[in-house]
């Protein structure tokens, strides 16, 4: 007989799949786990390994832009966790308070409940961790989901090393103007570029973008520029003519495929950059310290981390750069970041053009 249990995390794609060693202690034995997730963290719970079902609501306290808290949304929930599992697991960041979601966690009948909460929690929790006391301040995200499923009696399996990982399907087809280079088992190693984030303050300038992946394939660099449907323009003008502009191509699975055939990866603190954490491919990280990098750098994988963590905007949140000019990502310049990925590639071992692109799509 097997038992379930629910998971909470109503976040983004890269908060979703920073849970993923949370969801595999939860889940090992003989358990299966429910996640309740936002829409935004959807299609990254549906990748990771142990999740058994997926039940969506977009949360008024946690997504940005945030739904009507009415009582029609309440209810809502509440006809989605009908049966609900006995126990239940709260993950939530650091600026978040699990206490809402404990409350109608309660009313549809969950009875045992685990969570990190700064505030008094009365009945709503039986476990409570304390941030700071508890669970130090500057864990990394991964660590800090853990650190709640023990708590709650939950642990990694003897052979599991608390990585981030994702389950991708195969076969896959990739975007039509791949085909080719799919095909080519003489196609080097290629490098993923993708500029966008969900906060201006976490971007790097366009401009510096361009001239990296110019620089990039001047080298003899494949360079693929991913994004958003809403990133199309900015990707065209970032790969320019010589790199390949796949904004709008794929779905979470598909660039997760993407990424795991790349040698590496260049990108701000954005949600891609934990997809390649869990893939395992190397990270050039433009990071701005809007917030603490020891919480939310990618996890786990070599990494070249550039960005003035000590700027003046540092652990403001801020979606928005409160500093003109926005120096802390700007001041880095196109050749410096080409010079991180030589370096990246120097200490992974990959050398450009010495090995095809694997065509399985099967990540590593």
């Amino acid at each position: 007989m097997t038992d379930e249990a629910l998971v909470v995390r109503f976040d983004s794609m890269g908060d979703m799949l920073m849970t993923g060693p949370a969801v595999r202690a939860v889940a090992h034995g003989p358990r299966t786990v429910t996640m309740l997730c936002g829409p935004r963290g959807e299609e990254a719970a549906r990748l990771l390994p142990g999740v058994e079902r997926v039940i969506v609501w977009d949360c008024p306290w946690i997504a940005n832009p945030a739904p009507a808290a009415t009582t029609t949304s309440v209810a809502e929930l509440l006809v989605l966790l009908k049966d609900p599992p006995a126990e239940a697991v709260i993950l939530t960041s650091f600026h978040q308070s699990p206490l809402p979601t404990a409350l109608l966690l309660r009313m549809a009948g969950v009875r045992h409940i685990t969570a990190i909460s700064e505030d008094y929690p009365g009945s709503l929790l039986d476990i409570r961790l304390r941030p700071g006391t508890d669970v130090e301040d500057l864990l990394p995200e991964p660590e800090r989901g853990l650190a709640v499923a023990r708590a709650a009696g939950f642990e990694l399996g003897a052979d599991d090393d608390g990585s981030l990982a994702v389950l991708l399907p195969e076969p896959w087809v990739p975007p039509s103007q791949l085909a080719a280079l799919w095909q080519s088992e003489a196609t080097p190693p290629y490098v993923v570029v993708h500029p966008g984030a969900d906060a201006p303050a976490r971007t790097w300038p366009a401009g510096h973008y361009a001239e990296c992946v110019r620089l990039l394939v001047a080298e003899g660099m494949d360079v693929l520029v991913t994004g958003g449907p809403g990133d199309i323009a900015l990707c065209a003008r970032i790969a320019g003519k010589g790199a390949h502009n796949l904004a709008g191509r794929t779905d979470v699975a598909g660039l997760g495929q993407l990424i795991s055939g790349a040698a590496l990866m260049i990108t701000g603190n954005t949600g891609p950059a934990h997809l390649a954490a869990a893939v395992h491919t190397p990270v050039v990280c433009l990071f701005a310290p809007v917030t603490a990098a020891a919480n939310w750098a990618p996890y786990g994988i070599p990494l070249e981390l550039l960005g003035d963590q000590d700027a003046p905007c540092a652990m403001t949140r801020a979606r928005e750069c409160p500093v003109p000019g926005h120096p802390c990502l700007s001041s880095i310049t196109p050749e410096r970041v080409v010079e991180a990925v030589h370096r990246l590639a120097s200490r992974t071992g990959a050398a450009f053009g010495s090995r095809g692109i694997p065509r399985s799509g099967a990540g590593r």
